[in-house]
């Protein structure tokens, strides 16, 4: 299996506990938006820890860029992640990843399960393409939600959020299940794309595939 020792060119925070970083790009690495690769820290001990991360720029640009969640409380590859600083490299690996666009429809989103559709709307976007493409995208907490503002921006009405733990005005408070997506959806003929906890994955797969009657409208990281 290839791999990639990249030098991380800077980190910045999204949100409290998410972080963007921005990483050199080895020749001739390409991928299709909604892909990953196994990502490793290019430290001590640490070097065969792989987990996997979703890129989250586009090929066009001149660097790789992930958009990653730390988890402070776990010892662990995304909480060494959150101490890395800008010099420090990564070991990369090769591209993979089931999630890629196959037409416009809704995407459905939990926490940092949206990563996958960073990449993908943003190059909708690149191309002029975005469409009437959705994203229901739920969230425990407001201050948990991933780039509100570049989604807002690129989606309008079409970017739909509900908040689980907490009641926020102007905001959905609901788990998003068969009731709440006949509410937000009229057309289920139409394609899905599903990522966040395996729970919530497999639980709106079923439902979707029962609502749409075509198991091939929709798509989640296998």
């Amino acid at each position: 299996m290839e791999s990639h020792i990249v030098k991380v060119l800077s980190v910045t925070p999204v949100t409290h506990n998410v972080r963007r970083y921005k990483v050199e790009k080895p020749a001739g690495y390409v991928f299709v938006p909604g892909q990953a690769t196994e990502v490793a820290v290019n430290k001590p001990g640490w070097e065969d820890e792989r987990r996997p991360f979703t890129f989250t720029g586009l090929n066009e640009w001149d660097h790789l860029e992930f958009t990653i969640k730390s988890y402070p409380d776990h010892h662990s590859v995304t909480d060494l992640l959150g101490h890395i600083q800008p010099g420090d490299s990564l070991v990369l690996h090769d591209v993979w990843g089931a999630i890629q666009y196959k037409g416009e429809g809704v995407f459905i989103a939990g926490g940092a399960g949206v990563t996958p559709f960073i990449a993908i709307f943003r190059d909708l976007q690149h191309k002029g393409q975005l469409g009437n493409n959705k994203l229901i995208f739920s969230n425990r907490t407001y201050a948990d939600i991933i780039l509100k503002e570049e989604f807002e921006e690129m989606l309008g009405n079409n970017f739909i959020n509900t908040i689980t733990r907490e009641e926020v005005p102007g905001y959905d408070h609901h788990i998003i299940d068969e009731a709440y997506l006949k509410r937000k959806i009229s057309d289920f003929n139409q394609h899905f794309y599903i990522c966040g906890p395996d729970p919530m994955v497999q639980q709106l797969k079923a439902v979707l595939e029962k609502l749409s009657g075509k198991a091939d409208l929709v798509t989640v990281e296998i």
